[in-house]
């Protein structure tokens, strides 16, 4: 005889296919935010590779808990649903815990690069490493400097050279003091590394936000099945009807039953 109320089971498989599709979900717009930022250019900014890696190892994990998680419901394994409770309870603490530092610390990313940006400039001064990373964002974002053209001082590189000039996003400036003008791209990089760096922050804090409401959700509804796995009798009470309701013959059909002497 099944242990756990039949409604029950299907509810908790249903929400561990739903877990398993979030797990993919992960794995799609991590791989889609890869290939984003791949095609801007954004192989040179710091931190991307390691925010991606974490995408990639917390969607699978996920499918692989909500794997686990279906089959004991299905085959009513007391073992996989009591690892898969662990599991969420571990996952709901590690979520939690780094959620709401990670809030308090997107504030503060724009900031920090800016300092440190800071400290590059000017640009045709700073190690050859530094421009050659710089030339290499430029020509990919079509941007100029890191925050103006001006990081450049007097030399500007090719790679802020606009390569139409009817293009919206160029602008002339005199080079130097001399009657020359160049057309040079009109929007700094700053900015732009800026928005791809807070877009991998805001799809982690939605990714970590989410499975911990799941996290939550999958130790509520395991931790049922496990107690009326314990308790089977409890299980099937809901579906009993209780005596009281039961409905006796009416008095005056006894009396009609009964023989007449």
């Amino acid at each position: 005889m099944a242990q756990i109320n039949a409604c029950l089971k299907r509810v908790f498989i249903v929400f561990n296919i739903f877990f398993a599709v979030v797990g993919a979900v992960i794995l799609g717009l991590t791989l889609l935010s890869q290939v984003v930022i791949s095609s801007h250019g954004g192989d040179q900014v710091a931190g991307r590779t390691a925010g991606l890696i974490i995408l990639y190892i917390m969607g699978s994990v996920t499918m692989v808990i909500a794997i686990l998680g279906a089959y004991g419901a299905h085959k009513e394994n007391r073992v996989c649903l009591i690892v898969f409770l662990v599991c969420m309870v571990i996952g709901s603490l590690i979520t939690l815990r780094t959620g709401i530092p990670a809030v308090i610390a997107r504030s503060q990313i724009e900031g920090l690069l800016r300092e440190k940006f800071s400290e590059l400039v000017p640009l045709d001064k700073a190690p050859s490493d530094v421009r050659v990373m710089a030339d290499e964002l430029q020509k990919e974002l079509h941007c100029c400097g890191l925050f103006s053209y001006k990081d450049w001082e007097g030399e500007i590189p090719d790679s802020c050279l606009c390569r139409d000039d009817t293009e919206s996003e160029c602008q002339q400036i005199s080079y130097r003091m001399t009657l020359m003008s160049e057309s040079i791209y009109s929007k700094p990089c700053f900015p732009i590394i800026v928005y791809f760096v807070l877009l991998v922050a805001d799809i982690m804090l939605a990714v970590i936000f989410s499975l911990a409401v799941l996290a939550i959700l999958g130790v509520t509804l395991s931790s049922i099945m496990i107690h009326q796995m314990r308790y089977p009798a409890r299980a099937h009470a809901v579906l009993t009807v209780p005596a009281i309701f039961t409905t006796a013959p009416p008095k005056y059909q006894e009396l009609q039953s009964a023989p007449l002497y």
